[in-house]
């Protein structure tokens, strides 16, 4: 896979199923729960629709015909405040080691502070190092508790960056 054929863009609707396959796949080779997780979302089989509302975007990794990695930004579900959620950002085995998740990050944080959110919440696995690692880097903070109720009870590890 070259490097340019990959395209960062935002979810159209035939990216829909490719999308929900793509993740499913990496939740189950990650060995994730598949309740209180995204495995049973049903936004997943719904994603266009899902995030085309104000405030909210969702950006896939395209490559080829294949979707290969996703991942969008919300306003954090049951919360008073300015603060939105990374959602939903997962990788294919063939776009991990190629700098997609810093991309795929950076394009994610510019939709959050052009909507004018004021920080950033997340919530992933303990077992998701690469994952936290890239979330450290780009200045997201462990915190002691949820915030909000995303219904991801399964994912006990919960970041937040100030924007």
């Amino acid at each position: 896979m070259r490097k340019d054929t990959i395209v960062i863009r935002e979810i159209e609707a035939k990216d829909n199923p490719k999308i929900a396959k793509a993740i499913r796949t990496v939740l189950i080779e990650m060995g994730v729960p598949k309740v209180g997780t995204a495995y049973e979302d049903a936004a997943l089989d719904c994603m266009t629709e899902t995030y085309d509302q104000p405030k909210k975007a969702y950006f896939v990794v395209e490559s080829g015909n294949d979707i290969i990695g996703g991942a969008g930004i919300s306003p954090l579900d049951n919360y008073e405040g300015n603060v939105c959620e990374l959602q939903k950002m997962y990788f294919m085995p063939e776009g991990r080691g190629k700098g997609l998740g810093s991309k795929m990050m950076n394009k994610c944080l510019d939709f959050a502070k052009q909507s004018g959110f004021k920080q950033c919440y997340l919530e992933t696995l303990p077992y998701m190092d690469d994952a936290r690692k890239l979330y450290r880097k780009v200045g997201f903070k462990s915190i002691d508790k949820p915030m909000g109720n995303t219904g991801h009870y399964s994912c006990t590890v919960w970041m937040l960056k100030d924007l």
